[in-house]
This record gives structure tokens, sequence and C-alpha cells, in this order.
């Protein structure tokens, strides 16, 4: 009784249709091709009783060697930037790099707002639609993915991509509910590759336990290699996460004069798969540890706090570090800012190359306006976060100033950041 009020929305927006067939009660399903039929079973034997494969695998041999040969100490760790102007290279390098480098080239190319209810996307942390006009409600959605970590070690690296994508969820306000994934792997024949898949696996489903949100669908992508050379193992992890008014969301850069910029969560010597890392060729060691409980606790800081107007904006810490997210800030508006990290080395006991450069997880920096800081800073207290007042939005200087780095002039940050792609391809 419905099929022309269907047909004529198909009709309106020019939507190609076809019909397949109909709902019966036989319990079987049955599927006819120029009058023969072709299929007749039991839909079980497709949807829940297909073959299982019980695939031999065990832990690589090399697994050990990799994970001992660690970037500190290595030879392409020798001569680490130190000196203001070498820091300042060092940033600059950084974000120009391919991996770093902004993608707008591209993502302009494409409509991102179609229809008017995408009310916030790329460059910030997630993708945030609305759902509803009236009510606000909507949606925040990220996807992200590390070969290098997974490459590292299998269980923790698919674990961090879940923590990643958690995380940027959670930094424009939504309160993550759901993951999806993608798990992009070389030939599961190889004993190795078994593995690898294996542990990423297991890993997803504690570290989904932890964060209390369920997997609700995804897929493999097998036989990803040249010869008997496979792609780094790169599950993509997608979270989708629920906003009850999205004029609430919270976006990566910060825009107002003398608003504070805290760095929540601490900050390890952890180099080993970053990008610091694979820009000098290494790949080796151990991933950033993972503490999933401080990721959740991370989220619910910032949730809360951009539910309740204690911060304007907020990014989250990931590969690039510090030094990256800084720059990002910064550049989102073009607004700059007034760095100083010794409260930060003071406390972490870390050099200034590692607070910049270091990829430790369940970390963010926020803007928090003046008349807000003495409660967003009482909510970290209480729930006993670290947090550390990192400097100063300065709408004036066009500059990103870090003590102990050169200053850098957020026009050349910006040709550098934007330049890489269009160099490459334009």
């Amino acid at each position: 009784e419905n099929v022309a009020a269907f047909e004529a929305v198909m009709d309106k927006w020019a939507v190609e249709y076809s019909w397949l067939g109909e709902v019966t009660d036989t319990g079987r399903l049955i599927i006819t091709w120029d009058g023969d039929v072709i299929v007749d079973v039991d839909p079980r034997t497709v949807a829940h009783d297909g073959p299982v494969y019980d695939r031999p695998y065990a832990r690589p041999e090399w697994q050990d060697s990799l994970q001992a040969d660690t970037f500190t100490g290595s030879v392409q760790d020798a001569g680490r930037p130190s000196a203001p102007a070498e820091l300042a290279a060092a940033v600059t390098e950084l974000v120009a790099s391919p991996n770093m480098c902004s993608k707008a080239w591209i993502t302009n190319q494409y409509d991102r707002y179609v229809g008017g209810n995408t009310a916030m996307a790329f460059p910030d942390d997630a993708g945030v639609v609305r759902v509803d006009e009236e009510t606000g409600l909507g949606v925040a959605l990220a996807t992200d993915a590390n070969g290098r970590y997974t490459y590292l070690d299998p269980y923790h690296g698919a674990q961090l991509a879940l923590a990643e994508a958690y995380r940027n969820v959670a930094t424009s306000g939504a309160v993550p509910m759901a993951v999806s994934d993608c798990l992009n792997f070389g030939s599961p024949e190889d004993p190795d590759v078994m593995w690898q898949l294996a542990e990423a696996i297991r890993g997803l489903s504690d570290a989904c336990m932890v964060l209390g949100i369920p997997v609700t669908g995804g897929n493999v992508s097998l036989y990803n290699q040249t010869g008997s050379v496979p792609i780094h193992p790169s599950p993509v992890v997608a979270v989708l996460g629920k906003f009850d008014d999205v004029a609430r969301r919270t976006p990566s850069g910060w825009k107002e004069d003398g608003q504070a910029i805290y760095l929540l969560g601490t900050t390890a010597a952890e180099l080993d798969g970053s990008e610091w890392s694979k820009l000098r060729g290494h790949l080796g060691g151990l991933p950033p540890n993972v503490d999933l409980a401080a990721e959740r606790e991370l989220g619910e800081i910032l949730i809360n706090a951009s539910r309740d107007g204690m911060v304007d904006s907020a990014h989250d810490l990931s590969e690039g570090g510090l030094a990256a997210a800084l720059v990002e800030s910064a550049l989102r508006y073009g607004v700059g800012a007034r760095i100083a990290l010794q409260d930060v080395l003071d406390r972490d006991g870390v050099d200034l190359f590692t607070a910049l450069f270091s990829e430790s997880q369940a970390r963010a920096i926020v803007a928090v306006p003046r008349s807000e800081e003495i409660r967003f800073k009482d909510m970290c207290t209480a729930r006993g976060f670290a947090h550390v007042r990192i400097g100063v939005v300065d709408a004036e200087s066009g500059t990103l100033e870090i003590n102990g780095v050169d200053t850098m002039n957020l026009d050349a940050l910006r040709e550098a950041h934007e330049g890489t792609l269009p160099r490459y391809f334009g």
C-alpha cells in the first residue's frame, strides 16, 4: 500500500532503485534468475552458520628484536633538536610532513556541508551532524588508525586506535556510544599476519569492555600485500557519539584573546612509533602506553566541560604530540598563543623536545575562558586528573611563542602546513 508513495520519493530525488523481492512466511531464502531457482536455503546457513577457519598463528620470531629497537638512543635519535632555532625548524618540518600536513586541499574539493546540517567538519577533531533541527540532537563521528603502533604491538596498537577515536569524539563534546571498525591486514594464511589479526581483535574487545561502548558492526580487508610483504596491520576504528544539542559542540582551535590554555594528562618519553621517529626513518620499540581508565576519565572531563561552557576549544594529543596540537589549534582560526612548558618539564621529568614530540596518550589541550578557570581547575582537581596551565591565547601577535623555541609566525606555519599536498599533487 506504500509502494506508490515510496516510488514518488525515489523519483523526486532521482534515486535509482530496483524491486528485489518480497518477505514471505516460508522460512526460506529463495532467489531466482530468469525464472530459474538458483538459491533455496535456510537463511541461517548464510547469516550465522558460515564456514569457520581455524588458521594457525603464532607470535613472530622477529617481534622481540623489533620491540627492543627503541628510538631513544638509536642512530636516528642522535643529534635531536635542542637549540631554539632547531626546535622551531623541527616543529615546522613535522606539520609540513605528508602525514601531518593539512588535507584541506583534498577535503575542500567536496561539499562537506551537505544539506546544511553539518555542524562541524575537518579540520576539527570530529565531524558533527545535526539530526533534528528543532531540538539540536546530533551525532559526532571520528575514525582513527595507526599502522606503526599496531606493527609494534598489535594488541595495544588496536586499543590506541580506539582510544584516539574515542578521545576525538569526547573533545567535540559528544558522549561516545558505539564503535565500528575496518580491520586491514595482510594474508591470514601467514601465521605472523594471523597472529596480528587475532591480537588486534582481542585488544579491541578488551578495550571496548573497559570504555563501555559496543562494536555495532564493521568489516575486514585481508590479503593486503605485495608478494610476501604485507601492509602494516591497520585496524581503522570509528567511534560514534551523541549530542543532545550540537550548539554545545567544541571546535579544535581557540579564538578569544586572554583565554588560558591547559594541558590535560601527563607526558612520558614515548617516541617509538611516533611521527618524529617516522620522519627520521625509524620504526621499532613499543608504542605509547595504553591507559583506558585515564581515557575514560579524560573523556568525561571534556564532555562535562563542553556541556557546561567551561571550555571554548579542545584538541586531543595523538600523532605529532603537543607540537602538532598547538600548531593546529593556532591555525584553526589564525589566532596565536604564548606557551611556557617549564611546569610540565618539572612535573613529568622530561626535556623540552620530549614534551613537544612525545605521543603519550590520554592527553588534550583546552582553551578556558578566564571566567571559568577556577571552576575548570576545581573539576579536574576533584577528579584527580593531571592538569597544568601552559599558556594564554594571544589574538594580536600572529605568532606561536613557546619558551625555549624560536617564535613561529602563523603565516609561515600555515604555508608549511597547507602547502605540502598542492606542491606534490596540485
